[in-house]
């Protein structure tokens, strides 16, 4: 009997550590790869203390509508307090050194991240700045489309754009053009921000460029970068069955057209272009030197700053140059607007950056990875992966992306490397990706909608539609699932 007594707080309190952890890395895991530290401290008070750090970093970061605090806050505090605990027990055990390889291991993976998003970011913003998305608004706004041919267009360009821009952007984009030309019709607005919504998730799915969880999985190396693309009818699938049933559900009128002029800004098509050459650059690093992707955009963003240094220095002569034919042409409007022309800056566009984010992520990160130093990732992937299926695994942490962020999901993901099939990569990264359609807050689209559309589309107006995009969830899966079944 005293084994059995023993015994039964024992197994009570590794489930009850399980619960703790299951809940705080799946919900909000981070990229860290390093490996459980020589001291198990899952059951130790330094250990379920700092689950209880990041338990309550995380329920902050939720609350962040509701208190108005930026999401980077807790997690940074959150990640020094852990470490600290991490490094004192490590000193306190003789072995200080244990501690900081692991922190060092965990900041360089952050640092590669942060690297690649940087300059993502800053091609983007530049992008923006030269009016090359303002162009292709006005453009959508002008031709006048019927409702429901703006409902397809919109879908399908939101479906494309992602692949290549992140889709909070690429979301909002939409999101402009649907309020210009469908104003005042809030109906037919919300139905486009949730096809919005599931398209740009979509989209980005199924390119290592598209999101950062597919970026995640390449630069881990789990899967290579031509092995996305056979997500392309997954992903296809998951957009067009909840858009195929909302499609019904559009009174189809035609708005009143608008007339809107955009002139690109100098040099935007060639910011296109190195941006193109950049990502040719990152993949061949990759794939063929072996490098780290984040020094191939790093060398992306000098060839920027280069360009954007000539647009400076050539800026005065090209005024001249237009000014004097739009004054033969009397053309007053445009003469007009050479007065507003700024030189391009590469540290605004920088700065312009989503720091707010980055900064978050470094909290995720090294809070995992001091989770995972003390052994709570191992516990979590044997209890996960050891137990069930990878297949229905990786369907039911997709389906937690809908509550929680498809990236802290991948983080976990990747953090406890379980051993899987090329196929089961692909499937998280799927499920991961286009699980955060679901509900509102469940993916960066979502939450930026509800914002720029505010009142219109709401959080009830998304759930609606819940049936429809869970259709669309399971027929994707099923699709890779049948199409992709050599894979795994």
């Amino acid at each position: 009997m005293k084994p059995q007594n023993v015994l039964a707080p024992r197994l009570s309190a590794r489930r009850v550590a399980w619960l703790l952890i299951a809940l705080c890395a799946v919900v909000f895991p981070s990229l860290s790869y390093a490996d459980a530290g020589p001291l198990n401290l899952t059951l130790s008070l330094a250990g379920i203390t700092c689950v209880g750090i990041f338990v309550l970093a995380y329920a902050l970061v939720m609350s962040e509508e509701l208190l108005h605090m930026r999401k980077s806050k807790p997690v940074l505090v959150a990640a020094g307090l852990i470490w600290a605990i991490v490094a004192w027990v490590y000193v306190q055990a003789g072995m200080p050194e244990e501690a900081e390889i692991a922190f060092r291991e965990t900041l360089l993976e952050y640092t590669e991240l942060l690297l690649f998003l940087l300059v993502a970011m800053t091609y983007i913003n530049a992008m923006e700045e030269r009016r090359i998305f303002d162009a292709l608004r006005a453009w959508l706004v002008r031709k006048g489309f019927s409702y429901r041919s703006l409902f397809w267009i919109t879908g399908f360009l939101a479906f494309g754009i992602s692949a290549i821009a992140n889709n909070m952007t690429t979301a909002m984009l939409m999101c402009a053009v649907i309020l210009k030309v469908a104003e005042g019709d809030n109906k037919f607005i919300s139905l486009c921000c949730v096809n919005v919504v599931v398209a740009s998730n979509a989209g980005g799915a199924f390119s290592p460029f598209g999101d950062i969880t597919t970026l995640m999985v390449w630069q881990a190396g789990q899967v290579p970068f031509s092995g996305f693309f056979v997500l392309l009818l997954p992903a296809i699938v998951n957009f067009m069955v909840p858009a195929v049933i909302m499609n019904f559900f559009i009174v189809n009128r035609q708005p009143a057209a608008l007339t809107e002029s955009v002139w690109l800004k100098r040099g935007a098509r060639r910011i296109i272009a190195l941006f193109l050459l950049t990502v040719a650059i990152s993949v061949l690093c990759h794939s063929v030197l072996h490098l780290p992707p984040a020094m191939g955009m790093m060398f992306g963003l000098g060839l920027l700053q280069f360009f954007g240094y000539y647009l400076r220095r050539s800026l005065p002569r090209s005024l001249e140059r237009k000014r004097v034919r739009y004054s033969r042409r009397g053309d007053w409007k445009k003469l007009e607007q050479l007065g507003s022309v700024v030189p391009f800056d590469i540290f605004s566009r920088i700065a312009r950056s989503e720091w707010d984010t980055l900064l978050f992520f470094y909290g995720v990160v090294l809070c995992v990875g001091g989770l995972g130093f003390m052994g709570y990732l191992s516990l979590l992937s044997e209890t996960l992966y050891g137990s069930w299926n990878p297949i229905w695994a990786n369907v039911v942490l997709g389906l937690i992306s809908a509550v929680v962020d498809n990236i802290p999901v991948m983080f976990a993901v990747l953090s406890m490397a379980p051993d899987m099939s090329e196929g089961n990569w692909l499937l998280i990264t799927l499920t991961a990706g286009v699980g955060g359609s679901l509900l509102a807050m469940g993916s960066a689209a979502g939450v930026a909608l509800m914002g720029q559309a505010r009142g219109i589309y709401t959080f009830m107006v998304h759930l609606r539609w819940v049936p429809a995009i869970f259709l669309g969830y399971a027929a994707s899966v099923a699709t890779h699932l049948f199409i992709n079944a050599s894979m795994f």
